[in-house]
């Protein structure tokens, strides 16, 4: 069992940066790949990016690409997610979440375990 929580959402202007963090309970946060997706209001939730057990390797929806940075610390069994050059359309709820197996997956019906979410607001 693993247990996620996200932090570091907020209000920030457009083209501002913001890093999200999310931490995991247990020993096993290794044997995990992790995502992150977004749920707008009125909106599927949809994939951002995700990352393989050690970091080796990361996949990104093409929205995202080139602006957003997705990293882990198997040591801290924490996931972040750096975004830069923040557009309103980027305004969601962030949710991270861990696979064991479909690793870099980019539906969520294929994931473990979720976070509680954290809200990301940029103003235009």
């Amino acid at each position: 069992q693993v247990q996620l929580g996200e932090s570091g959402g907020g209000l920030v202007q457009a083209g501002g940066s913001l890093r999200l963090s999310c931490a995991a309970s247990g020993r096993t946060f290794s044997s995990y790949c992790m995502g992150w997706f977004r749920q707008a209001p009125g909106k599927e939730r949809e994939f951002v990016a995700a990352i393989t057990y050690s970091g080796g390797t990361t996949k990104y929806a093409d929205s995202v690409k080139g602006r957003f940075t997705i990293s882990r610390d198997n040591a801290k069994n924490t996931v972040y997610l750096q975004m830069n050059s923040l557009k309103p359309e980027d305004t969601a709820v962030y949710y991270c979440a861990a696979v064991n197996r479909y690793c870099l997956s980019s539906e969520p019906n294929r994931y473990d375990y979720w976070g509680q979410g954290t809200q990301v607001t940029v103003s235009s």
